[in-house]
C-alpha cells in the first residue's frame, strides 16, 4: 500500500512569454547571445523539522522558510550551483542538507523538497526536473481531480504514487475540481479530501502532499496536507473537514467558576474554576459568538466575543484581568513541535505584575548578571513560542526594570519535540504570590 502519510506528489507546468524588439536603424551592433537561465525553487516538506535557510553559493537566497512553505522560482544562469539547507536553531544554524551540486540547464524549473524526517536521520533532498513548456490557453495544472462529488469508485484515478514520486505536467481545463487520495486499489476509503477547488484559467502549479500535523480526532484523521507551489509562493490546501480547536484558560482571579456558551446555544464548557484549562475542543471553523458567564448563571454576561476561527489553527482563549474589567485574550500560535529544540510560549495575565521582564537563566544563575530574555512585557501579551535547547532552566519574572523576582525562579525541564506554554497569574482573588499555570508539555 502507498505510504500517503509521507507521499510527495508533483506536477508542473511553467508559462513561457517572449517578447520581440524592433529597430529601424540599420547599423546596430549585433548584441551578444542572450543568456540562458533556468528556475529553482524550494518547500518545506519534513513535519518535524525547525524553520530553514536556503544558500545558494554561499548566499542566503531565502531565509526562515517554516514547513509547508515553498519559494517562488528563482531564476538563474544556467551552470552549476552549489544548494544547502541549514536549520535554525536556539544556538545558532546548522546544515542539514547538502552542500549539493545542481546544475541548472536552461528552460528547466527545478524543484527541491527537505523530505523525511528529522527524529529519524532520514531527512534528505528530493530534486525533481521539469521542463519550462507553456499553459495552453484556457488550462490550469493540477493532480488526481475530478469534478466536485464525483463518484470515484467508478473512475480510473490519475496516478499511483509512493513517496518520492511524481507526476506531469498534465493540463485540464479552468474549473472547480476536488483532489481527492485514496489507499491504492480502494477508492472507497478517501483519505484526503480537498473540498471543491477553483483553478482559473493560466494556473501554474506545483502539489506536493506533505504529512499533515494537525491533531487527528474522533471524526478527522488526514494523514496528508497539499502544498501548492504558484511560481510565486505557496499556499497549503488542507483536507475539508480540518477542524480549528479551541482550548479555554480560567486565569480571572477573582471571577468565579465560568461557563462558556457558544452562539446561545452549546455550552463549550462548564463550571471551569481558577486557574485551570480545559482539554482542547475541535470545532468546525467559521466565526463564532463566545459569552462567558458564572457557572450556571447565563443571564450574567462577563465577556461576550465574536471568534473567527481557521481550519487547522489552534486557540487559547483565555480570561484574564480582575472580574470587573474581565477580558479574553486569544492567542494561536504555531505549536507544530520540532525534533531539534523545545517550543517555550509565557502569556503574561498576572494584572498585579503590570510590566515584566523574563529571565530564562541556567538553574542557580544570579540574574543581576543576566541579560533578560524578553524585555518591558505588558499585561496580557503573549511571546509566542520561543525556540529553546532541551535542559533545565530557571524562569524568573521581574517587574520591568528590576531584578526583584515576582514570580520564581522556577525551574522548568524541557525536551526537544516538545511544546509547553507557562501563563504568569496572581493568586486566587487577586495579588500575591504570583504563580505560574503550565500547560501543554508541562502536564504530560
Amino acid at each position: 500500500m502507498t505510504n500517503l502519510r509521507t507521499i510527495f506528489l508533483a506536477l508542473c507546468a511553467v508559462g513561457l512569454a517572449a517578447c520581440d524588439s524592433d529597430s529601424t536603424t540599420l547599423s546596430v551592433p549585433v548584441p551578444p547571445p542572450a543568456v540562458e537561465t533556468g528556475s529553482l525553487q524550494v518547500i518545506h516538506a519534513s513535519a518535524d523539522a525547525p524553520t530553514v535557510n536556503i544558500v545558494v553559493d554561499g548566499s542566503t537566497l531565502l531565509a526562515d522558510v517554516d514547513y509547508q512553505q515553498g519559494s517562488g522560482r528563482l531564476e538563474l544562469d544556467v551552470g552549476i550551483y552549489s544548494v544547502q539547507v541549514d536549520a535554525i536553531l536556539p544556538s545558532g544554524t546548522a546544515t542539514v542538507i547538502g552542500p549539493v551540486d545542481v546544475t541548472i540547464d536552461a528552460d528547466t524549473t527545478y524543484t527541491i523538497a527537505a523530505v523525511g524526517k528529522v527524529s529519524d536521520g532520514s531527512l534528505a533532498p528530493l530534486v525533481l526536473t521539469q521542463p519550462r513548456v507553456p499553459v495552453s490557453a484556457g488550462t490550469s495544472v493540477d493532480v488526481f481531480v475530478t469534478v466536485p462529488g464525483a463518484d470515484i469508485t467508478t473512475a480510473a484515478p490519475l496516478g499511483t504514487f509512493a513517496f518520492e514520486g511524481s507526476l506531469g505536467p498534465v493540463e485540464v481545463a479552468a474549473g472547480d475540481y476536488q483532489i481527492r487520495v485514496t489507499p491504492e486499489g480502494d477508492a472507497s476509503t478517501v483519505l484526503y479530501d480537498t473540498g471543491t477547488l477553483t483553478l482559473n484559467d493560466g494556473d501554474d502549479l506545483l502539489l506536493a502532499a506533505v504529512p499533515d500535523t494537525v491533531p487527528a480526532t474522533a471524526t478527522f484523521d488526514a494523514p496528508i496536507s497539499l502544498v501548492g507551489l504558484t511560481g510565486a509562493g505557496s499556499a497549503v490546501f488542507l483536507d475539508a473537514a480540518t477542524p480549528a480547536s479551541l482550548r479555554v484558560v480560567h486565569a480571572s482571579p477573582d471571577a468565579p467558576n465560568v461557563d462558556v456558551i457558544v452562539n446561545d446555544a452549546i455550552t463549550l464548557v462548564g463550571d471551569l474554576p481558577f486557574p485551570q484549562a480545559t482539554g482542547f475542543v475541535p470545532v468546525d471553523p467559521g466565526t463564532y459568538n463566545v459569552k462567558v458567564t458564572p457557572a450556571g448563571n447565563p443571564g450574567v454576561i462577563a465577556i461576550e466575543a465574536d471568534l473567527t476561527l481557521e481550519a487547522g489553527t489552534t486557540y487559547d482563549v483565555i480570561a484574564i484581568g480582575p472580574l470587573a474589567s474581565i477580558a479574553p485574550l486569544v492567542a494561536a500560535d504555531d505549536s507544530r513541535p520540532v525534533t531539534t529544540a523545545a517550543k517555550v510560549r509565557i502569556v503574561h495575565a498576572s494584572p498585579t505584575a503590570q510590566d515584566v521582564d523574563i529571565y530564562i537563566t541556567a538553574p542557580g544563575a544570579d540574574i543581576t548578571a543576566e541579560t533578560p530574555a524578553l524585555t518591558n512585557i505588558p499585561f496580557g501579551a503573549n511571546t509566542g513560542f520561543l525556540s529553546l535547547d532541551s535542559g533545565t532552566y530557571d524562569v524568573t519574572v521581574v517587574p520591568a526594570g528590576t531584578t526583584d523576582a515576582a514570580i520564581g525562579p522556577a525551574t522548568i525541564a524541557i525536551e526537544a519535540g516538545s511544546v509547553y506554554t507557562a501563563i504568569a497569574r496572581d493568586a486566587r482573588g487577586g495579588g500575591g504570590p504570583l504563580n505560574l499555570i503550565l500547560l501543554d508539555a508541562f502536564d504530560d
